[in-house]
């Protein structure tokens, strides 16, 4: 088992919006992965590793007269990381067609239903970028494609591209608390044709696939990009989201020097998710 710690900023926010989304904004940029708005504000969560005492230096609403931001941290254990989800984890409806939802939720009338038990790992659909990539997956025909998502966090996006009909699917994660994650929510939602993989980018080999869904973030992405692009069939679809409407000019111009075509954008809250294609 992985020993990944995380720290958990507990922000009160005071008045709210739009304090809040901009807050979440701007601590993304600085490296937090999760958030939980509350009554109060928002809990934003990093992995220790990635923290450093400057952490918050930069993040500019913290020194704003319009608002009163106060905060508390501490280090969550794994073994925590239930209880805190059951507190605060409320279900989504994506276009009233994709439920997100935790096991101790009472089941949507939706098309497509997923139960998640999200614990530490990334990607339950609150998050704009998670949001956005479930509408991607709504809107395109995944009928038998074959799909590779990395960073695959939950699983969640993984997930809802089997019941939307895709096979085989490869579900990727370099952190092995969203492996194992993965592998329990693949089972509680009954999928089939989903391999989970415990690793990064070099893990891809030469397997080939008709869509690539990479929801990371910016720099993994660049990085990785042509990795991602030499596993894609021609006229395959690559959707990407972890990033900002600032940073969509550096990845259209990664993904057109690699013969990419861009298709889409989605937009929320700042963030935005893009379809390319091959």
């Amino acid at each position: 088992m992985s020993n990944t710690i995380y720290l958990g900023y507990y922000f009160k926010v005071e008045p709210q919006q739009p304090a809040v989304e901009i807050l979440i904004a701007e601590l993304g940029y600085a490296g937090f992965e999760s958030f939980v708005e509350t009554e109060e504000g928002v809990t934003a969560y990093i992995q220790k590793e990635e923290w450093n005492q400057s952490i918050l230096e930069d993040i500019q609403i913290l020194n704003s007269d319009e608002f009163e931001i106060s905060f508390t941290f501490e280090e969550i254990e794994q073994t925590n990381w239930n209880a805190e989800w059951e507190k605060n984890f409320n279900p989504i409806v994506v276009d009233d067609a994709c439920a997100v939802r935790a096991p101790f939720h009472e089941k949507f009338n939706v098309e497509y239903d997923i139960v998640i038990e999200p614990k530490m790992s990334f990607g339950t659909g609150h998050h704009e970028t998670t949001h956005m990539m479930i509408q991607h997956i709504l809107k395109n025909d995944f009928k038998d494609k074959s799909v590779l998502d990395m960073g695959c966090g939950t699983g969640v996006l993984a997930i809802l591209a089997e019941k939307k009909g895709a096979k085989p699917i490869d579900a990727i994660d370099y952190d092995n608390w969203c492996y194992l994650n993965s592998l329990e929510n693949v089972e509680r939602n009954n999928c089939e044709h989903i391999t989970v993989i415990e690793g990064d980018a070099s893990v891809l080999g030469k397997n080939k696939y008709d869509i690539v869904i990479a929801n990371i973030n910016r720099n993994i992405l660049l990085q990785d990009m042509a990795t991602y692009v030499s596993c894609l069939n021609k006229g395959g679809m690559l959707f990407l989201s972890g990033f900002y409407n600032d940073d969509i000019p550096i990845i259209k111009e990664a993904c057109k020097n690699l013969m990419l075509n861009f298709e889409e954008k989605l937009e929320r809250n700042n963030w935005v998710a893009l379809k390319f294609i091959n």
